[in-house]
């Protein structure tokens, strides 16, 4: 008798639940669904906030659970006690505070009208200055423990956002029981039980197996309030990924249409879900996730610390082996960015008369134009540079606009600068060691867009193929789930089974891929101008600040 699990992935902007037959990974059916509130910045309730904030609405997790796994069963025509196992994944690091009883601060009257309160979600820059002392104090106290992380922390990650909280929001800091990725927080609702995942605590909050946390002395330096953090704001008990974490309750399983008792896997980071999906368990794969960020993945047989990575931790996404993080930290963000502030209206009569997504119809213009044609090229840092330089404060660049130029061109070149800010981090990854065999690329832009994967292949110069889940991180959650089920031994068997990547590949271009080599040279020269020599764009921002 066939049986299935299902796979829970949270994005940026959406989250959907994938049913898996767990036989071979086939994706029977999916449902998906856009948060209610989406990225709250601007305001909050009337309450102003800054430029660099990002929030979102942890109600609005809860509602996508409750929508899409009765759909996702309704669409699929099975018996519902088939399925056996569900997995979860998220945008890292999501932080919610909350009360003992898993209820986040936001849900309370008193708590409405305060931002510190809601999710920080992974994009919210807001504690800059926190990662930066942070980063300072680490190099002096722990240095080995910080060049795991690149010799500098990301605002994107754990502690910075708590020590925010704790600097401008004691009152929140005080009211808070846990602090909480949302990822585990979802584990909680679905289990009755507190688990906090090794994948975003290894990734995202300086914890190893090795070293544990950092110590509350170190916290106490920094802020008095976080003097005892460890073991009480922040939990000390850590769960492996590919392991049950608990099992439906009751409660939730009558509000999502689930049987009770389905075991549950511990959540995991987004983009590394991808690893079960795509079947790569062994080093020397390198997993592009191409989406509203990017993300690029490698496992290693051993650690290799070096700047201008995120992370390398050991046993904390596919047991026996160190997973390598680097990342953009806006892709999909910058086309969208362009869409929606610098499209004539022309445009987008004309897309709407041809029944097109403007996305659509600037792809096949740009389509039309050669390499170099346009006379642009641009840095891809609308959101910050968080690899190779680890610099949150650099900022967005285009140089060689002109009277003539076309929107569909600086559509071409933005796509273009985040195959740069890719080769960028590729050859970082080369120059120190850490070798790169092949390319698989997944996440929701990939799986769409031929255009941009050629541009990836061409400026890269590498074969790319494609991931075979259409929902790859949705699958890869579900395979963890497969793996909790008891039906495979661990996730390195279930990804054998369940996980594939498809024979659809984008093979470089060698007549285009010489000129990109020119372009990448004059984007190198950009980038390291702007990132390195001189702090024009960080003294911009102080100045809008001021």
């Amino acid at each position: 008798m066939t049986k299935y699990a299902i796979g829970i992935d949270y994005g940026t902007l959406s989250g959907r639940a994938v049913l898996v037959d767990m036989a071979d990974g086939r994706e029977v059916a999916s449902a998906s669904m856009e948060y209610r509130h989406a990225v709250i910045e601007g305001e909050l309730n009337g309450v102003p906030l800054g430029r660099d904030w990002a929030l979102q609405d942890p109600a609005d997790y809860l509602e996508v659970l409750e929508t899409v796994m009765p759909r996702v069963i309704a669409e699929a025509g099975i018996d519902k006690n088939d399925i056996v196992g569900v997995g979860v994944d998220f945008t890292s690091s999501t932080l919610i505070p909350v009360k003992a009883d898993g209820t986040p601060l936001c849900f309370l009257d008193e708590f409405k009208n305060e931002p510190f309160a809601y999710a920080k979600l992974w994009k919210d820059h807001s504690a800059n200055a926190q990662a930066i002392r942070i980063s300072d104090a680490l190099r002096e106290a722990a240095p080995e423990r910080l060049a795991r992380y690149g010799g500098n922390l990301s605002s994107e990650w754990t502690f910075p956002k708590l020590l925010h909280i704790a600097d401008e929001a004691p009152h929140v800091y005080d009211a808070a029981d846990r602090f909480i990725e949302a990822g585990d927080w979802l584990v909680w609702m679905l289990t009755g039980q507190e688990i906090h995942s090794e994948c975003h605590l290894g990734f995202k909050a300086l914890w190893s197996r090795e070293l544990g946390f950092v110590p509350n002395e170190f916290w106490g330096k920094l802020n008095p309030r976080m003097k005892d953090i460890i073991g009480t704001k922040v939990s000390e008990k850590t769960t492996p990924v590919g392991v049950g974490a608990g099992y439906v309750t009751a409660e939730i399983a009558a509000r999502i249409g689930l049987p009770a008792g389905i075991p549950v896997a511990t959540d995991l980071i987004d983009a590394h879900a991808a690893f079960p999906a795509c079947g790569v368990t062994k080093p020397g794969t390198l997993l592009l996730i191409v989406g509203t960020s990017g993300c690029h993945l490698l496992l290693g047989d051993s650690e290799k610390a070096m700047s201008g990575i995120c992370a390398v931790t050991q046993d904390t996404v596919i047991p026996g082996f160190y997973t390598y993080e680097a990342a953009q930290a806006a892709v999909g963000d910058v086309f969208s960015w362009f869409v929606k502030n610098c499209v004539p209206a022309a445009y987008k009569q004309e897309a709407e008369e041809r029944g097109m997504n403007i996305h659509a119809l600037l792809r096949e213009k740009a389509r039309r134009l050669k390499v170099g044609e346009s006379g642009l090229v641009a840095l891809d840092w609308w959101n910050g540079n968080r690899c190779v330089l680890q610099d949150s404060r650099l900022s967005g660049l285009i140089v060689g606009l002109t009277l003539s130029t076309k929107p569909e061109e600086i559509y071409r070149a933005l796509l273009e600068s985040t195959a740069y800010g890719t080769r960028r981090i590729i050859e970082n990854f080369e120059e120190n060691g850490v070798e790169i065999r092949d390319v698989i690329a997944c996440g929701g832009i990939a799986m769409k867009d031929d255009l941009i994967m050629q541009i990836y292949a061409d400026v890269t110069r590498r074969t790319i193929r494609l991931a075979k889940p259409v929902e790859a991180m949705a699958v890869g959650s579900a395979i963890c789930g497969a793996a909790a089920s008891g039906m495979y031994k661990d996730i390195h068997e279930a990804a054998a089974h369940m996980g594939h990547a498809r024979d659809k590949i984008f093979t470089p271009n060698a007549d285009d891929a010489a000129v990109y080599d020119k372009l990448y040279d004059e984007y190198r020269q950009l980038h390291d101008y702007f990132g390195i020599e001189n702090d024009m764009m960080k003294r911009l921002k102080n100045i809008r600040e001021d």
